[in-house]
């Protein structure tokens, strides 16, 4: 594939992730919990797969520092829609880690490679 559906893929991917997971955060109804994990975990698989395509494709798989940072945001990402369910007393604290998660991850992307 060529860079840009890598592109693509990616930014659709965490804009899904990041609206499912704040879903989550403001209504974690126990209704709605197995449709909102199966699409964050989804969209989470996708912008892993996207983002090595791009580091595949763009950097040829040279690992700086800046992929660790990033790997670490998807991590805390993906972790938040499932801790937005069980620690629901929590959500004001997740919802300003998932922020920062996302910030953190842009800022690496174009200011901070290392």
């Amino acid at each position: 594939m060529i860079p840009e559906y890598y592109k693509v893929l990616h930014i659709f991917s965490l804009v899904v992730l990041t609206a499912h997971t704040y879903m989550a955060l403001a209504n974690p109804d126990p209704a709605n919990r197995k449709r909102t994990m199966m699409i964050t975990g989804i969209a989470s698989l996708l912008l892993l797969f996207s983002g090595f395509g791009l580091l595949a494709r763009l950097h040829a798989n040279q690992f700086a520092p800046w992929v660790f940072v990033k790997l670490a945001c998807w991590l805390g990402l993906t972790a938040l829609a499932g801790l937005a369910y069980r620690q629901a007393r929590l959500r004001g604290l997740l919802s300003f880690l998932g922020l920062g998660f996302v910030l953190v991850a842009v800022w690496t992307v174009f200011v901070g490679r290392l």
